[in-house]
């Protein structure tokens, strides 16, 4: 049974950080263009990156350094909002790789991003759009 840190991300999402590609190396080659169209194709069904419009999932617009779960009114999984967690390259890289391994109990219907390469511009594309 994997263990889980106080952000509620298993032993095996913080492997896939420390050994992942969303290294500062990593997002200084991403492609933001080539993540514009990762997020179009894998993520624009159920998000949007319009500040303030939420679709199926919550609008992504600042989500790279954001709190998770900080969008008053959406309803987030208790998973999710229990786990303190922000929003730091690393654990997005974890997350967009296996959503249900790094956030058991999260309600987000997406089996993962494979691709180091597409989640490392994909990530880029979601910092070029604003920080909080």
């Amino acid at each position: 049974m994997a263990t889980s840190t106080a952000y509620g991300l298993s032993a095996a999402a913080i492997a896939i950080v420390l050994l992942g590609p969303a290294s500062p190396a990593g997002a200084q080659t991403a492609n933001v263009k080539h993540g514009g169209e990762v997020f179009a194709t894998e993520c624009a069904e159920c998000h949007s990156v319009r500040e303030g419009k939420d679709k199926k999932g919550p609008s992504l617009f600042g989500v790279v350094g954001a709190a998770a779960a900080q969008r008053a009114g959406f309803a987030y999984s208790e998973a999710l909002r229990g786990s303190g967690a922000h929003w730091t390259r690393e654990v997005l890289d974890a997350y967009v790789a296996n959503p249900q391994k790094a956030m058991p109990g999260g309600k987000m219907k997406y089996d993962g991003l494979a691709s180091a390469p597409d989640r490392a511009d994909l990530l880029a594309y979601l910092a070029s759009l604003g920080t909080k």
